[in-house]
């Protein structure tokens, strides 16, 4: 009686690199959603503040970070007194990060989706 048999071979270094690939993508199109929404909020005068801002990906921990960079950027952010124009408040990327923490996780979520089709 013959026996049906599957053999199949699996390159651990491969997949792993790939699916590091995929959380890296999902990762950078998640943070840069985050500055998007976070620079609705940011407080806005001239616009420095919100020119400052910046999405990182650090890949080899698979790290994102949004970040605003000027002298003023986390007395704005934590200054709860402070008046601001409509829609522009403290807070703001803390918000941001908060309210699309789910679309984030969906967004990486898609990118390594597409590493197991």
């Amino acid at each position: 009686m013959a026996k049906a048999r599957f053999n199949a071979k699996v390159n651990a270094e491969e997949v792993t690199a790939e699916i590091h690939r995929a959380a890296s993508r999902g990762l950078r199109l998640a943070t840069e959603h985050v500055l998007s929404v976070s620079n609705q909020r940011v407080p806005h005068d001239e616009g420095v503040l919100e020119r400052s801002g910046a999405a990182v990906v650090k890949e080899s921990d698979l790290r994102g970070i949004v970040s605003y960079d000027t002298p003023y950027a986390v007395v704005q952010h934590e200054n709860l007194d402070y008046n601001h124009k409509p829609g522009r408040t403290a807070k703001f990327l803390e918000l941001a990060v908060r309210e699309e923490a789910e679309v984030v996780k969906l967004m990486i979520a898609r990118q390594l989706r597409q590493v197991f089709k």
